[in-house]
């Protein structure tokens, strides 16, 4: 438990760190390349913790004691008086042009770094599932449209699709827009049919957990012999006994062929103890396990801390590496940035407007369980993870909001259309209004995130 707690601060830390020093970096060279003097770089808030001077203007770089977040102090007749022979190097000096670059430049930096990461995945590849579909529980979207089980996704709504991330990715954003959706699919007999859904159906909750299953879309688990291939350290099959290699017979006496049988038995059976008969090598044994309950979408399945034994073969048929050449990949990672940042704006839209929960807005806690369970996938994973918190930290900076990036653009636009800048009264009003609004933001962050872990 703690060298899992640690695995995942540390995830966490490097993660939030990154994305500090890329944003205040932004505002750093900009400002400097518009020759404005820069006197510290701060990554965190509050007390000051290390602190080093550096180059000709002798900058201050400084860690502060409460870490969510950073900034960049330049020299400011707003803040401090400045002396004669430095009146041109002072930012509130600036042409607003310039002042708008320099508050730009760190969101700008976010976004870069997502699109950098996303074009590195992409040239380096990434194994993922194939969109091979199971059968649809009946009476979903996806029976009703004739989905099959086998059948492979090959389309949506006319873009190719290689993976079952790009399926998921396509639904999200066609649910949202409620726009009617086309499946083109190619079943086992390599026939190509059509699946039209109807997305109208799709409820706000909907939106707030694993689309695809909500429409009966689920991927196609071939069936496995049921034997253990990896007992997770720390887990309550290692603490029951089970080792790699064990095959299960039977669980509460029941008869089990696959290992479809043993997942959905275990599913089902949260907090309650299961008998569980093995066969390891020419011995059989009985050992009873009491599965944990976790959240799985909106709903509480058991886990003990097993997977089952990999198969090479169909591994390599029931995946695909999704690799491209350079300037292919430096394409689908503008793509995939100017999708992702659009999206978060029309989530933010909806949030707004009561048509998406405000449930789906995370906090520090939730962001952390993601960056340990991405690092644990490996580095590919973890760096795509990276990506698109950048890329959510870059939009966020960008709303109109006084305080944030956004609401300082929002201000320099006001004075290019009125020839002259606001005055110091209403920008402090904006200020504690746009403070207000962040701490809403952070305590409705941080409401959503206890209460996930709370309820598991």
């Amino acid at each position: 438990m703690g060298s899992n707690f640690i695995f995942y601060l540390v995830a966490f830390a490097v993660a939030l760190g990154a994305l500090i020093v890329v944003h205040e970096m932004g505002h750093f060279l900009v400002a400097r390349w518009c020759g404005i003097k820069v006197l510290r770089f701060s990554v965190g808030f509050g007390r000051v913790i290390l602190s080093r001077c550096f180059g000709a203007d002798r900058t201050e770089w400084v860690i502060s004691a409460f870490p969510l977040g950073g900034y960049v102090r330049m020299l400011d007749e707003r803040e401090a008086p400045v002396a004669a022979h430095e009146l041109d190097r002072a930012f509130n000096r600036q042409a607003v042009w310039k002042r708008i670059l320099v508050v730009g430049a760190g969101p700008a930096a976010n976004l870069l770094l997502a699109l950098g990461l996303y074009w590195v995945l992409f040239m380096h590849g990434m194994e993922e599932l194939r969109p091979v579909l199971a059968a649809p529980p009946a009476e979903t979207i996806a029976a009703r449209a004739g989905v099959e089980e086998g059948e492979t996704v090959r389309s949506v709504n006319g873009k190719p699709i290689a993976t079952w991330q790009e399926l998921r990715w396509e639904l999200l954003q066609a649910a949202l827009d409620r726009t009617p959706t086309k499946l083109e699919v190619i079943n086992t007999r390599q026939e190509i049919s059509d699946r039209n859904l109807d997305l109208q159906e799709i409820a706000e909750t909907d939106l707030e957990t694993d689309l695809p299953p909500r429409l009966g879309l689920k991927p196609y688990r071939p069936k496995l012999p049921p034997i253990v291939g990896v007992v997770g350290p720390g887990s309550i099959a290692e603490h029951a006994g089970l080792r790699a290699g064990d095959e299960v017979v039977s669980i509460d006496g029941q008869s089990i062929h696959s290992w479809n049988e043993v997942a959905s038995r275990i599913r089902a059976a949260a907090g309650t103890a299961l008998q569980m008969e093995l066969r390891r090598g020419a011995e059989l044994l009985t050992r009873q396990v009491t599965p944990v309950a976790v959240m799985d979408g909106d709903q509480s399945v058991g886990r003990i801390g097993i997977m089952a034994r990999e198969d090479p073969e169909l591994r390599a048929r029931m995946t695909v590496t999704v690799q491209y050449p350079r300037l292919v990949a430096f394409n689908k990672a503008c793509v995939q940035t100017w999708s992702m940042s659009t999206f978060s704006l029309k989530m933010i839209g909806r949030m707004l407007i009561g048509e998406v929960s405000w449930k789906n807005l995370s906090g520090p806690v939730t962001i952390a369980d993601y960056a340990g369970q991405s690092a644990r996938l490996g580095l590919p994973y973890y760096l795509k993870f990276l990506a698109l918190i950048s890329i959510s930290l870059g939009v966020l900076n960008l709303l109109p909001i006084p305080i944030l990036d956004g609401g300082h653009l929002l201000y320099y636009t006001v004075e290019i259309i009125k020839g002259g800048p606001l005055s110091e009264r209403v920008m402090e009003i904006g200020q504690k209004i746009g403070l207000s609004l962040l701490m809403i933001l952070m305590a409705l962050a941080f409401y959503n995130d206890i209460n996930r872990f709370v309820s598991g």
